[in-house]
């Protein structure tokens, strides 16, 4: 176990990596870590941790507690595809941010737009909607990352 382990977070770069620890332990780890820990397991005994990380994932034959308490949960029985769900994970945090930016701008530009009597309100309607459909689209760019 160990060994599979430490396969995982080579791929990842990870270099604080803790294998084969009590589930008392895994939980102690997670819950007092000052760092944002992402746990991955599939047993009864990963429950506790699962539930108190910052991210988890755990296959779709894991223990129906532990499947519950993951964040993530992959359709296949193996982890070989972990390296890619956290890379997603991190390109779709970075266009999460990126929709905020956007938003933020938008607003910041057309409220004292609209206040100062600028905008009719044909025209808020209109950049609202683009606003919207701006967003949207970059929403998409997602599907570009699996």
């Amino acid at each position: 176990e160990a060994g599979k382990v430490n396969e995982v977070a080579h791929a990842l770069s990870i270099t604080d990596v803790h294998a084969q620890l009590s589930p008392q332990d895994k939980h102690r780890y997670v819950s007092q870590s000052p760092k944002k820990v992402w746990m991955i397991g599939d047993g009864l005994n990963d429950t506790a941790a699962l539930a108190a990380a910052h991210a988890s994932l755990a296959p779709s034959s894991a223990l129906d507690a532990s499947r519950n308490a993951a964040d993530v949960l992959v359709l296949r029985d193996d982890f070989s595809n972990v390296a890619k769900v956290h890379d997603i994970a991190r390109k779709f945090t970075y266009l999460c941010r990126q929709n905020f930016a956007i938003a933020g701008a938008y607003n910041m530009i057309a409220i004292p737009v609209a206040l100062l009597g600028y905008a009719t309100p044909m025209l808020a309607a209109f950049a609202m909607s683009a606003s919207s459909l701006t967003v949207l689209l970059n929403a998409l760019r997602v599907r570009r990352v699996s």
